[in-house]
């Protein structure tokens, strides 16, 4: 059974990632009403994005390398009763044009990839070249200004620092990230490569690091006022940038 497009995930009124993937399904189901939406999921692991999304409707191919993660996917897509939806395959972002047809998809997923890849513009070079002219492309990074700040508060700070120095945000050769990304930093990269038009630029878990743990325990009331606070605060752009992680939802050009 697949859920109506306004109720993507689940989630209605949900983080505001989701609403913006809410929004990219809705968009292409009114330009191809006969047609499944095509989402492509790099890195999409145990399938966080891809089991709720091949509920909505979507036919999803995720690429991972981790056969551990995959086999997990399969697993949740089966008891979601979408397993016929989801295309699992091995392989990492260098070789996904080997696995996914050029153009072929209407929404691809990046989504905690940028940060651990060895060449984030070949990454987003692929992720690119993946979606059809039109199509979106959904990023997800780790935000370097709440690694600063969270090292201060956490009285950390040498690896504050570190951070704030390192011209990729790393706390040296042994983070196991390879680069955090500002607001900027990111919407440069993603419009390096001349064919992606930044569309949307948010936070997301903007106010989430920073609650306290009673305010987290303050019940259904608390939840639904910080979900809307969330909301709201996505994108201002001040306390976007403090956010633990960045989206940007960038349009191929070309439609």
């Amino acid at each position: 059974m697949t859920t109506a497009a306004g109720d993507l995930l689940g989630t209605t009124g949900g983080s505001p990632v989701h609403r913006v993937l809410e929004a990219e399904v809705a968009r292409v189901r009114a330009a191809q009403p006969d047609a499944r939406p095509r989402v492509v999921d790099v890195g999409g692991g145990s399938g966080a994005w891809a089991v709720p999304l091949a509920v909505a409707g979507c036919t999803v191919t995720v690429v991972d390398t981790s056969p551990n993660a995959l086999a997990a996917l399969q697993r949740r897509a089966r008891e979601a009763g979408v397993g016929q939806l989801i295309t699992p395959v091995q392989g990492d972002v260098d070789a996904l044009a080997e696995f996914v047809p050029a153009g072929g998809a209407d929404l691809v997923l990046g989504h905690g990839l940028l940060e651990v890849v060895d060449d984030a513009a070949g990454a987003v070079a692929a992720l690119t070249a993946a979606a059809a002219p039109g199509a979106g492309v959904s990023v997800l990074v780790a935000g370097r200004n709440a690694a600063v700040l969270s090292r201060v508060l956490a009285g950390r700070l040498a690896e504050a620092r570190a951070v704030l120095a390192d011209p990729d945000g790393r706390l040296g050769p042994a983070d196991v990230l390879r680069r955090r990304m500002d607001g900027p930093t990111l919407c440069g990269l993603l419009e390096a490569t001349g064919e992606l038009r930044v569309e949307v630029l948010q936070g997301d878990g903007v106010l989430d690091g920073w609650l306290p743990g009673s305010v987290r325990d303050g019940g259904p009331a608390t939840t639904r006022a910080v979900t809307e606070l969330e909301g709201m605060a996505a994108a201002v752009p001040a306390l976007r940038e403090v956010a633990t992680r960045l989206h940007v939802l960038a349009r191929r050009t070309g439609a």
